[in-house]
């Protein structure tokens, strides 16, 4: 067995998330290097009846990573080897622990990069049991898109791979994409072999300020029917703009805005399709436009929006942060950004709105101190109940973890009893990450 760390000093460092959000001390914590060390901890859990957390960068948001206290941390960021890269397939293989800045620092020299961009500096295991997107989705996809095959070790300790490193196939069910999204909940994530893609020769982005948040959604829905090749598409409200003028010391308007990027084969094709946007903007009543065309520039203009978060905090010092992420269809998005600012008024909340609006994924960053958490609470709620009552879901991306398993029935009905089953069967004992996603405990198994 590997050494287990039990150090109070170090045991503390995992007993919080990204969110401020508190959690146990656990047992002790573990730093498996590869497949046969996760072999021989899962063993050792299953003979003293230890439940598990896999834990890569710790970058997650709704609880996934947080212990009652009986649980052993397998902290994964030591596997953090890029086991081949294979430029002509468009493919890595990597341990669960490589981040997607390693990858793609790596990837690069074959001009290729790894697409799906959250904005923090997750592992490629924690983004697959959180199937995350960001950024880029729409145009490359999340996790699940990209992610071909991977390895995982089960409760009995075996050892299968699912998947194939292939872009399609209709072989038996695919039990692969069964743990993307299912937050260690099932299974150990040991490897995973991804989709690389080629790096394109001209991007443009630009920066479009609006009189509205209806207005900016109708430019970038009009964006995305005309078939456009927008690789990124992000959607600011007022408050989050100023939040970035008064963090990075930009002069932008304070309204309304969205983040653009377009790929290109040509010069020629992507001043063609910059026009065109800058074209259905005007036609919206666009106020501003910032345009960015050398890799400095656009660098700079996507850093602005990547550091709203930090933005945020750093207008609220010593407060905590709720973060919502619901998704909602096309046309029910200026609905949710209109209802998410009516209720954070409401509950005289400072609350700023921003999205992956490119694939109708709507986040609010909730600043709140003691006295404010209750409050808090009512608006996430009532963020998540608009969005399903609209046919969106209770999150796009962060996943469920252990503050969304109340909308789990409300969402997806029925099916819920076949997930725990599903969690039985593979998880018996309860050993994976237990108390997220699904109530299953071993008695119930």
């Amino acid at each position: 067995m590997l050494e287990i760390d039990t150090r109070p000093v170090v045991l503390d460092q995992y007993t919080v998330d990204e969110t401020g959000r508190l959690g146990q001390r656990p047992r002790g914590v573990v730093y498996p290097a590869g497949v046969e060390d996760v072999v021989t901890v899962v063993a050792w859990a299953r003979e003293n009846g230890t439940p598990l957390i896999a834990r890569g960068a710790g970058t997650s948001l709704e609880g996934h990573l947080l212990a009652r206290g009986d649980e052993l941390v397998v902290d994964l960021s030591q596997a953090n080897k890029i086991l081949e890269i294979s430029p002509e397939d468009f493919t890595a293989t990597v341990q669960p622990g490589v981040t997607r800045t390693q990858l793609n620092a790596a990837a690069a020299e074959y001009g290729l990069q790894f697409t799906v961009d959250p904005g923090a500096d997750a592992s490629l295991g924690g983004m697959a049991a959180t199937n995350a997107s960001g950024t880029t989705t729409v145009r490359y996809g999340g996790m699940r898109a990209n992610v071909l095959a991977l390895q995982a070790v089960f409760a009995d300790g075996t050892v299968t791979r699912l998947g194939r490193a292939v872009r399609k196939s209709s072989s038996g069910y695919d039990l692969k994409d069964l743990l993307i999204g299912s937050a260690g909940t099932l299974a150990l994530i040991t490897e995973l072999t991804v989709r690389l893609h080629p790096i394109p020769e001209w991007i443009h982005s630009l920066r479009l300020s609006f009189p509205t948040v209806a207005e900016a959604v109708d430019t970038a829905v009009e964006m995305l029917g005309l078939a456009l090749p927008v690789s990124r598409l992000e959607l600011v409200d007022a408050p989050s703009m100023a939040a970035i003028n008064a963090f990075r010391r930009t002069t932008y308007a304070e309204s309304p805005a969205l983040f653009v990027d377009i790929e290109s084969s040509s010069a020629a094709a992507v001043t063609a399709n910059e026009t065109e946007i800058q074209r259905i903007a005007h036609a919206h009543n666009v106020i501003e436009i910032g345009t960015a065309r050398t890799h400095g520039d656009r660098h700079a203009l996507w850093e602005d929006r990547h550091n709203l978060y930090f933005a945020v905090k750093a207008s609220n010092p010593g407060r905590k942060f709720l973060i919502t992420d619901t998704a909602v269809p096309y046309s029910r998005i200026a609905g949710a950004v209109d209802t998410a600012t009516r209720l954070g008024t409401e509950l005289g909340l400072n609350i700023t709105v921003a999205g992956h609006i490119g694939d109708g994924n709507v986040h609010t960053i909730v600043p709140y101190n003691e006295d404010e958490y209750a409050g808090a609470q009512v608006f996430s709620d009532l963020v998540v109940r608009h969005a399903l009552e609209v046919g969106g879901t209770a999150t796009g991306e962060h996943g469920i973890g252990l503050t969304k398993k109340k909308y789990l029935r409300e969402e997806h009905g029925d099916a819920v009893d076949l997930m725990v089953a599903v969690k039985q069967a593979l998880d018996p004992l309860g050993l994976f990450n237990p108390g997220k996603v699904l109530d299953v405990e071993p008695d119930q198994a």
